[in-house]
């Protein structure tokens, strides 16, 4: 099961979720044009009891009552650069038509291109398509190009991302999930355990530093976006978990970076990074495995996308996971649903019969069976609030089962869109300004001074609360 399981992880390449998690706050349950939560698992339920007679037979690939008034052909592309992604889509679209005798769901290949710009290209000699993946949703939602979807299809998920109130995409998966990676059989044999609190996890780096074998943290540094996945820790912990629209109240100009909770974010990971490497900020992320398997480094804080890397360099290497707490005590975690997934486009839901042919289409990927093949295919955390049982490895499932648990789910702090999206390449000023604070090159005033003047800047060419910009950002 193990060798099954690592096959399917390494075929499906992880560099868009990874890009998309350092790339892409809400807890589950807030929503400002951002992240908002799914509806309650009982509504949920009922909704999904309403179809089920028809679910049933279509999931089974069955022939069900109609939906439409006349024969209706829908065209539908996707993301087909991965092999796993176009197998999973080629059955999803074989069985819905199977079930749906009078609707025809076409695939159109791109060949496995660059897919934004295959749908650009597309949307430029007028053959958008009727329904597809959706990856730079806030642009077509700017341009008018796609429909909102029912209540019924956003209630099916943890968390959503809403634009003027309105959810445009259906995730595909949660975001890409970050935690501490650590060397199990290294913590067995010194007798640690995973830590419960925040204060817990800064003793054991301690402890593991006192030991002198082996750095207690690895960082590939000299990747940018790797800082990222602890700026956006610390980030959550210390500002969003205190005011969710920092960033709108930057844009409005009733808050700045010399805030007090982006101080705490820099002691933060001041306090935390003393426990990386030598170096850290010279080690590419594509290093950080060769650290843990060669007893270099006892622990990383990445994304799942990494399992299957260190597990390619060691097959027998014995993964560890778990969630850092936050000093609070609470448990704040990348994930749910992101901006991104299936979509349906403005003008084909002018037809009704396509409309009403779209959103089943939808309906049917996210039916159990076939949500349960597209997440053990691509090696996916489901996004559903009803979770198909998946059978992956023992430490993915931890990842899932935390996701479950924890206190706020919410998209990476550049991973929002509407009113706390960031200007374009504001997020690398920050973490270049971090590793500066960090090296001590940079003292704290003079930190939040030029973010304050880099953010100045970039709201005179890009600002959502007022409009300015909107319209050309992509």
């Amino acid at each position: 099961m193990k060798k099954k399981v690592l096959a399917a992880l390494l075929t499906v390449s992880m560099t868009a979720a990874m890009l998309a998690g350092c790339g892409s706050n809400t807890s589950a349950g807030t929503a400002a044009e951002g992240s908002s939560s799914a509806g309650a698992e009982g509504t949920a339920a009922s909704q999904a009891a309403e179809a089920g007679t028809q679910a049933a037979q279509a999931e089974e690939g069955e022939s069900t009552g109609s939906i439409v008034t006349e024969p209706t052909e829908l065209t539908f592309i996707f993301a087909d650069g991965d092999e796993g992604a176009k197998e999973v889509m080629n059955s999803v679209v074989e069985k819905f038509n199977a079930a749906y005798p009078d609707i025809t769901v076409t695939i159109e290949p791109g060949n496995g291109g660059a897919y934004s710009e295959f749908l650009k290209t597309k949307d430029s000699v007028g053959e958008f398509p009727d329904v597809m993946e959706m990856r730079d949703t806030a642009v077509y939602v700017r341009a008018g190009k796609l429909e909102p979807l029912p209540d019924d299809i956003v209630n099916l998920f943890k968390t959503t991302t809403a634009f003027a109130g309105k959810v445009y995409s259906a995730p595909m998966s949660g975001e890409n999930t970050q935690g501490i990676i650590y060397n199990k059989a290294y913590f067995d044999e010194n007798g640690w355990t995973e830590p419960a609190t925040y204060d817990e996890f800064i003793e054991l780096c301690q402890q593991i530093k006192d030991k002198g074998d082996m750095a207690p943290l690895v960082v590939g540094g000299q990747d940018i976006w790797h800082m990222g996945f602890w700026f956006h820790k610390a980030y959550n912990d210390q500002v969003l978990s205190k005011d969710a629209d920092f960033i709108k109240h930057c844009y409005e100009g009733t808050k700045d970076f010399s805030d007090e909770s982006v101080k705490a974010t820099f002691e933060e990971l001041k306090e935390i990074m003393q426990y990386a490497q030598d170096g850290w900020v010279s080690t590419p992320d594509a290093q950080i495995t060769t650290f843990m398997v060669n007893d270099m480094a006892a622990m990383m804080y990445s994304g799942t996308h990494m399992f299957s890397q260190i597990l390619a360099a060691d097959p027998d290497f014995e993964i560890g996971w778990f969630a850092v707490p936050s000093p609070d005590g609470k448990t704040r975690l990348v994930g749910g649903g992101g901006a991104g997934g299936l979509a349906i486009s403005a003008e084909a839901a002018k037809d009704p019969n396509k409309k009403a042919a779209a959103e089943e289409f939808i309906r049917f990927f996210f039916q159990p069976e076939n949500y349960k093949f597209h997440c053990e295919k691509m090696s996916a955390i489901p996004a559903t609030v009803e979770s198909p049982d998946l059978d992956v490895l023992p430490v993915f499932q931890e990842v899932i089962d935390a996701t479950e648990t924890a206190d706020s789910l919410s998209p990476m702090w550049n991973g929002f869109v509407g009113e706390n999206e960031l200007p374009p390449d504001f997020r690398n000023f920050m973490y270049k300004t971090l590793i500066e604070v960090l090296q001590g090159t940079r003292d704290m005033d003079s930190a939040c001074s030029e973010l304050n003047k880099t953010w100045k800047v970039g709201m005179e060419n890009f600002n959502p609360v007022t409009g300015e910009g909107v319209d050309n950002a992509e």
